[in-house]
């Protein structure tokens, strides 16, 4: 962990380290969904089928949350900073290898190595905030992440289909890669000059067979989502299940044997012990597993379903883009501090309005037009940008600085992990009517699935405090 005397009276390069925190964000959440308008032309070009497309998309997620709270202990013993520019320069160089991949099975493989940098790179921009702003700033800081989680996976297909469509020097899927390079070369530049130099704690140690024991787990988790419908849901695919949960639940038992014996755990027991940060980490797998699922769902059903190019694709998540910012930015500056929890609520109600608009305009597609989807799409987008504002903002407000690393790196596996299970879960819904060519029945399948889970997030998150803890600096 990062020294307790950590001074918190804030850096007047605080705007400046906020800035690069949200690029490092902006690269991950682009990744994670600017491939889903790439389908395609990658099974033109690769031969992609539906079940390696997802790898493509799953993989990456799925080693991003298998490494990140191994990535965050890292930042704790090292430094964030050197830790930082190393996940940055990885995830500009796997970005080129993505981008140069000659088959499929390449692509994958470099994806996964795009989110074991990333897996480097995220855990450190909660420490930097909370460093760099002083308590009475922290929910300035808050706020303005709030869009940018929203705008930064939206706008993914948007920039992709942009990007796709142009088909600059007739690069086609590949430029969508080639866009972190500038931005990471920017990054890394920028934050070897601005970030704060503060030197690691040499006393944390390392746990890396808990750290394998995440790995396996996840990937445990995640083959039998994707790979399960392809293989008749075999009794391998269920094994797998069981074997994920045993495994997770032998990580906690090794967590504890860890710090029992007076050395560093990767997950700290008292965040182990925390209900609000708990209960928000459950809400945030679930919130990120419906949103995922449906983005790609969306852009798959124009695309393969309505055979939109990848530009019109792109133009139709435009009202998603734009009420998710608006939704963000009255959640950050305003509901969450008068509302607390109830934003949360009110912007899962939001949701299930649309969610309800969509499945409606999807029960007659004989004269399909994009205006089908735009209602929806808009409320569905204001409900999301409420919530994820609000959500991160009482996530990370329960937790210490010295629980920084620790709790930074679980949110941020949980996420991730549970962007990859949306990926699988709503991809396998969706394909299950759509390679018979019923897309619309598909879509509407996985609505009914996003509506479970929004239910669901709703019960959960009654275990939050109404109002979130008072910011923790000790």
């Amino acid at each position: 962990m990062e020294h307790a005397s950590t001074p918190t009276t804030g850096s007047d390069r605080r705007w400046w380290i906020l800035t690069i925190v949200m690029i490092a964000e902006i690269m991950d959440l682009l990744d994670g969904t600017i491939v889903n308008v790439a389908g395609p032309s990658l099974k033109r070009e690769l031969g992609t089928s539906p079940s390696s497309l997802q790898w493509i998309i799953g993989g990456y997620t799925l080693a991003l949350g298998a490494g990140l709270v191994l990535g965050g202990r890292l930042g704790d013993r090292y430094g964030k900073r050197p830790t930082f520019l190393l996940g940055m320069a990885g995830f500009t160089i796997a970005s080129v290898l993505c981008a140069t991949a000659p088959s499929t099975n390449l692509l994958i493989a470099y994806r996964v190595l795009e989110g074991l940098s990333g897996a480097f790179l995220l855990p450190q921009g909660i420490g930097f905030i909370r460093q760099a702003f002083p308590p009475q700033d922290l929910g300035k800081a808050f706020a303005a992440q709030g869009p940018i989680y929203g705008l930064g996976g939206i706008l993914g297909p948007i920039i992709g289909g942009v990007l796709i469509q142009a088909n600059w020097f007739n690069l086609n899927w590949r430029v969508v890669f080639l866009v972190n390079v500038p931005v990471g070369l920017f990054g890394c530049v920028a934050g070897y000059l601005l970030l704060p130099k503060g030197e690691g704690d040499r006393r944390v140690t390392i746990d890396l067979f808990g750290a394998a024991i995440i790995a396996v787990s996840s990937l445990l988790l995640i083959l039998p989502l994707i790979q399960g419908r392809v293989d008749n849901w075999a009794p391998w695919t269920w094994m797998s299940l069981v074997g994920s949960l045993l495994g997770f639940y032998a990580f906690m038992w090794r967590d504890r044997v860890v710090e029992r014996a007076g050395k560093t755990p990767l997950v700290m027991a008292s965040l182990l012990g925390n209900r609000h940060y708990l209960v928000g980490i459950g809400s945030i797998l679930l919130f990120f597993s419906g949103w995922t699922g449906v983005s790609l769902i969306t852009t798959l059903f124009l695309q393969i379903g309505e055979h939109f190019n990848a530009g019109q694709a792109a133009v139709a998540n435009i009202p998603f883009a734009v009420a998710s910012a608006i939704g963000g930015m009255l959640s950050g500056t305003v509901l969450s501090d008068k509302l607390g929890r109830n934003t949360l609520h009110l912007g899962a109600v939001v949701q299930l309005l649309g969610m309800g608009l969509l499945y409606v305009a999807l029960g007659n597609v004989t004269h399909f037009s994009i205006w089908h989807l735009v209602p929806g799409m808009t409320v569905v987008g204001f409900g999301f940008g409420l919530i994820v504002a609000a959500l991160f903002q009482s996530v990370l407000s329960a937790i210490s600085n010295a629980e920084t690393g620790s709790a930074s790196g679980l949110l941020a596996a949980v996420q991730a992990v549970g962007a990859s299970a949306g990926v699988a879960i709503f991809g396998t819904v969706f394909f299950a009517k759509a390679t018979s060519g019923a897309f619309a029945l598909g879509f509407r399948h996985a609505i009914l699935v996003e509506v479970i889970v929004i239910v669901v997030f709703m019960l959960a998150i009654c275990g939050l405090d109404k109002q979130a803890p008072t910011n923790n600096w000790e």
